[in-house]
């Protein structure tokens, strides 16, 4: 099959070029916007309690009581707030009402509902004014941050040539900026990207147009038609892309697009050297690395399918996101690329002349050697690493905080997020709310009281005076402040346990109770988090088992393979939590690092242990022993995993550029991951184990029947090499 597509591709080049800029104008023109979402009950299913509690204050309260933006005044010297103080905080508030159109006037400052001083902190160390805003109705509503844009635009005015300095927190001055942090994110991420890619193609082929190939190819051509993939399907079934994802793709379109074609490129260069002319050496490569990228790419798809099964939206998406961008890669990788290089022949390498001339690789050759010699050491040193790695993933904490987490520490929401704390509940960014709803007709004084004191059970700061009433007085919200930053894992323990008991069982008989907020959000997101790994985690691993199988024709080599990418797993897992829990001291990793690093260290994992696998068993398949097969296919196909993996985990290290705990501890992960898979798993642990196990590796297939060989002389001449 292959070899007919390679034959076809270099027959018709023009042809396939064409029919990509046909199909990318026409995926591009017919697509709507893909836009992100930073709400993360966006992503959890209706029957948990938080979207029940969100579903009902959308029913009874159309018009939200909860402010969505909280201005924190405090001194510039850092001293108590004097009572002139606080008259020019109420005199503040009162300009801010006007501007916003409150007392009769043309709105300055449009879509603010209310604003209204709070009374000083116990402390006087701070003084709030609570700001509520137009309810956001979509992903794309940008009501709420174009709001807090012109707040802080007036409060500059407002504190100037006073003794005090403010600021705005709460829910939309931290998607404000989050968003601004994405896009600023994004923009590093894809220049690091670009530059790594650039600088280490340029090492490997000195070349110019290689190192350029990748870049047009995934940027012109493949990033768009992806894009606009992904808007229609959006669109189709109403998916909710998740801000991280947008980062993601780029790492994934560019580390994995140019490894896909580093493959294809080191294949055209072997076969050139072999004596093949330029069409004839495109033809044989496409036939020779098809089956192995498309393998690989398969293994990728199908773990990141997997997230399908997941019972959160933002996981789902991604998984058909990123599918997406694979299978387009993997299509570029076999028509378009194979299509230009073949039009191109050997002036792709210009200006070098290296290609012409087969390298030495002493150093492979004489790692290749070592490992021939002595599998049963390389195999329990790089296990022992996996090992002493892994033990550390036992102390994985997950933490909650998307909104400062994917934000920088010098933001604004984040900064006077911390002042807030000075004088309020660490709750009070995000408060709770409690819904009590009545089936018998108006909710009665002594049934909102008794209700109201049962809520101040322990990790609870306060409970609002008065509840708010719907307009049938069916349905009551409580306003209920945590003692706990509302992300924190007590905020999060006094919710799933104290908080919802309490509520539940204080419901007079007749009425039901919901404990709604962002921090019911992130307890629901617990409890779909563990059900997801349960699922999604064996789903994934069977499937490429099924792969591995299938490619291999081996019902034995693929339980090792897996075993050594959970390994991997549980290495990378134990790395980050040893450099971000023990030596920087975090609380923890955000929740979702486990899922999301599992399939990228499974699924990439799984690309390097195919190509050397493969190669494995090529060698076998010609007769060699299989401690000579593990040598000779580390000294052939070393250089290309090592190349790929320097320049995959290169890309997904940019990440940690971005400027927010999120993404620097995604970045680190999974390019300590890549690494991981290609250096110790698929480099060493994977032919050492091969090598141990002998023919029965390949069984029921043919292995090769290798008869026994002298290593003293076998490896002699690497050794040479190596020496010099």
């Amino acid at each position: 099959m292959f070899s007919r597509l390679g034959r076809f591709v270099v027959r018709f080049p023009w042809l396939v070029i064409a029919a990509w800029v046909i199909a990318i104008v026409a995926v591009v023109a017919s697509a709507p916007k893909l836009t992100a979402t930073t709400d993360q009950s966006d992503f959890l299913p209706s029957h948990y309690e938080s979207i029940q509690a969100m579903e009902l204050q959308q029913k009874a309260f159309p018009k939200s009581n909860t402010p969505a933006a909280l201005i924190v005044f405090e001194r510039s010297d850092g001293a108590p707030m004097t009572d002139a103080d606080t008259a020019a905080v109420q005199a503040a508030a009162a300009k801010l009402s006007e501007q916003s159109g409150l007392t009769g006037q043309e709105p300055k400052i449009k879509d603010v509902t209310a604003v209204a001083a709070v009374p000083p902190s116990g402390n006087r160390a701070i003084e709030v004014v609570a700001v509520q805003m137009t309810k956001v109705t979509s992903p794309n509503d940008t009501r709420q941050t174009d709001a807090v844009k012109s707040l802080r635009d007036s409060l500059k005015e407002q504190v100037r040539g006073t003794d005090l300095k403010a600021g705005v927190t709460g829910t939309a001055a931290q998607n404000l900026d989050q968003q601004d942090s994405s896009k600023k994110g994004l923009i590093i991420i894809g220049v690091a990207t670009v530059v790594l890619i650039l600088v280490l193609l340029l090492v490997i082929f000195r070349s110019p147009i290689i190192a350029l190939l990748p870049i047009l190819v995934i940027f012109l051509v493949v990033s768009p038609m992806v894009n606009g993939l992904l808007g229609i399907v959006s669109d189709a079934f109403n998916l909710k892309i998740d801000s991280s994802v947008e980062s993601l793709l780029v790492v994934v379109l560019f580390g994995v697009g140019t490894d896909y074609i580093l493959f294809l490129m080191f294949r055209f260069r072997e076969r050139l050297r072999a004596g093949d002319d330029a069409k004839t050496a495109v033809v044989n490569a496409v036939t020779r690395v098809g089956e192995a990228i498309t393998s690989a790419a398969a293994a990728v798809i199908i773990a990141f399918g997997a997230l399908t099964l997941s019972t959160l939206g933002m996981f789902r998406s991604m998984g058909i996101a990123l599918a997406i961008a694979v299978a387009v890669t993997l299509l570029a990788g076999l028509t378009l690329i194979p299509a230009i290089v073949s039009l191109l022949g050997t002036k792709v390498f210009w200006p070098s002349k290296a290609w012409q001339t087969e390298p030495k690789a002493a150093r492979f050759a004489a790692v290749g050697g070592a490992l021939g010699k002595r599998p049963a050491l390389f195999a329990a040193a790089s296990g022992a690493v996996l090992v002493a790695l892994g033990i550390f993933a036992f102390g994985f904490n997950p933490t909650f905080d998307l909104s400062s987490g994917s934000t920088s520490d010098t933001s604004e929401s984040v900064v006077y997020g911390k002042e807030l704390l000075k004088g309020m509940p660490a709750g009070s960014t995000q408060p709770s709310q409690v819904y009590l709803q009545s089936q018998h007709g108006a909710l009665t004084a002594d049934e909102l009281n008794a209700f109201a004191a049962a809520l101040k059970v322990k990790g609870v700061g306060e409970v609002g005076a008065q509840p708010a009433l719907s307009e049938d007085k069916t349905v009551a919200e409580y306003q209920v402040t945590l003692s706990d930053k509302p992300e924190s894992d007590a905020a999060l323990k006094t919710v799933k346990g104290p908080l919802r008991d309490a509520a539940h069982s204080a419901a007079p008989v007749g009425t039901t109770a919901v404990v709604g907020g962002m921090t019911s959000v992130f307890v629901d997101f617990q409890h779909a988090m563990n059900r997801d790994y349960t699922v999604v985690f064996p789903v994934a691993a069977i499937l490429i088992m099924i792969v591995l199988a299938l490619l291999l024709r081996s019902l034995v080599a693929p339980w090792y393979l897996m075993a050594s990418v959970f390994l991997g797993f549980a290495a990378t897992l134990g790395a980050a939590v040893l450099v971000f829990q023990h030596a920087q001291g975090n609380s923890g990793l955000i929740f979702t690092l486990p899922l999301i690093m599992y399939l990228f260290v499974v699924a990439l994992g799984t690309d390097y242990n195919i190509l050397m696998v493969a190669r494995l068993r090529e060698e076998a398949r010609e007769g060699h022993d299989p401690h000579r097969a593990a040598a000779l296919a580390l000294r052939h196909t070393g250089p290309t995993v090592a190349a790929a993996g320097v320049i995959l985990a290169g890309t997904f290290a940019s990440m940690m550029l971005a400027g927010n705990t999120v993404l620097t501890s995604m970045g680190f992960a999974i390019s300590v991951g890549i690494t991981i898979a290609a250096f110790v798993m698929a480099m060493f642990f994977t032919p050492a184990v091969t090598a141990l196990i002998g023919r029965r590796a390949w069984w029921p297939g043919h292995g090769g029947d290798a008869q026994p060989v002298n290593w003293d002389k076998e490896f002699a001449s690497e050794d040479v090499a190596a020496r010099h």
